[in-house]
């Protein structure tokens, strides 16, 4: 048979952590690659507890086993406005500029999917997180990147390529951005919020990580200062309660809200109903805010952990960032020739341990000594093991 695939799936290739952990399947191996909260932290008896409860609701159970409305239940969308007003300070968001989606990667695309035509360019932060890149692939859309420091974006180099191509759209994770886990400044947001609105630039801000924060003061998001209604803020409760329940909002102005309700509708109708309300039953009885003050000492000892172990077993060349929260460190090697996506089958085979090769989250190219490790997932223990073996292979290979 002789596939005619469409021409957006020419240059489209899956997803680089994807297909590690299908390498790393057969078991044995530590993985550094995804960005998975660990096992022992996902909130089990509390998750019970509210199944349970929902499930004893014969009436209201019918309900949720029935088709819902794109947009999402209301009180679960009443529930998310009040946790990003209390928990982000994002104000004055109603019912029709608020839509729950299956993930934050799906209000990823509903917003690109919204906006972009072929041919289309849209900034992002270099590097940044691979997902978005494949994406915006798919709509046959250009990425371009943008210089950034461990403060934000250089705002000079967005504006120049604001006037050099023209974008449609720019995309940014300014909070423990992945996969550097740098976090922008209040100062830079404000100044990426100004330029977007002064050039009729969307900006798609995606935040899944804010309230694993460790250390130093909460910033708030670039949506606090969008007066111009055109930043579309996006939040998952993946990283912080549990990534199987499929569970996000997207929130922004109420015309670009229902563009993105007529895209999901043609995608997957709604999300599921007993997820959306799984989430908001977490939220409304303050299971999520419990749950994060549980897990942040735990990552935060993990992340120190696996610090030290970089400065101790990694070669002098090695570098990396030092975040103040999230789920990943990023490394490069400076000056050297490694080629982390090169020797990345050797370094499973060889190591036993598994990460991201650099290459993946650059937009035209670029990375080939750069290297993304999570935290999160992985014990103590095989941090300190996996990281000392890396760091013997990365020796032999400078």
């Amino acid at each position: 048979m002789d596939y005619r695939f469409s021409e957006r799936m020419a240059n489209l290739s899956g997803s680089a952590t994807r297909e590690i952990l299908k390498l790393i399947q057969k078991g044995g191996i530590i993985s550094f690659a995804g960005g998975l909260p660990a096992n022992d932290m996902l909130p089990m008896d509390e998750l019970r507890a509210v199944v349970g409860d929902i499930l004893a609701d014969a009436n209201a159970l019918k309900s949720l086993m029935q088709y819902g409305t794109t947009e999402g239940i209301t009180s679960v969308r009443e529930a998310m406005i009040n946790y990003i007003k209390e928990d982000f300070g994002i104000t004055g968001i109603g019912l029709d500029e608020l839509i729950v989606v299956s993930g934050g990667q799906q209000g990823i695309d509903l917003a690109f999917r919204a906006f972009l035509d072929k041919g289309d360019a849209v900034l992002v932060e270099n590097p940044t997180y691979l997902a978005a890149l494949q994406i915006i692939t798919s709509y046959q859309a250009k990425a371009y990147g943008v210089r950034a420091t461990e403060n934000g974006l250089d705002i000079k180099d967005l504006e120049d390529k604001i006037k050099q191509y023209n974008p449609k759209m720019l995309y940014v994770v300014p909070t423990f951005s992945n996969p550097t886990g740098n976090t922008y400044s209040a100062g830079n947001r404000q100044a990426i919020a100004e330029i977007t609105a002064k050039y009729g630039v969307m900006v798609v801000e995606d935040d899944p990580y804010a309230k694993l924060r460790f250390k130093g003061a909460q910033v708030p998001p670039i949506k606090t200062f969008d007066k111009a209604g055109n930043v579309i803020y996006i939040t998952s409760f993946s990283k912080i309660v549990s990534p199987g329940i499929r569970v996000a909002l997207a929130a922004g102005n109420k015309e670009v809200i229902r563009k993105m309700v007529v895209c999901k509708q043609g995608q997957d109708l709604h999300t599921s109903s007993l997820s959306q309300v799984i989430a908001g039953e977490m939220l409304t009885r303050g299971i999520v805010k419990a749950h994060v003050k549980k897990v942040l000492p735990i990552y935060k000892k993990k992340q120190e952990l696996m610090i030290e172990c970089l400065d101790k077993y990694m070669p002098d060349c090695y570098t990396h960032t030092d975040p103040e929260g999230g789920l990943f460190i990023w490394g490069e090697f400076m000056g050297s020739k490694i080629d982390t996506k090169a020797v990345l089958s050797g370094a499973i085979e060889s190591c036993g341990a598994a990460y991201v090769q650099g290459t993946e989250f650059f937009a035209g190219g670029g990375g080939q000594n750069t290297i993304r490790f999570n935290f999160s997932n992985p014990s103590g223990e095989n941090i300190e093991k996996g990281i000392k073996a890396l760091g013997a292979y990365f020796k032999a290979k400078v």
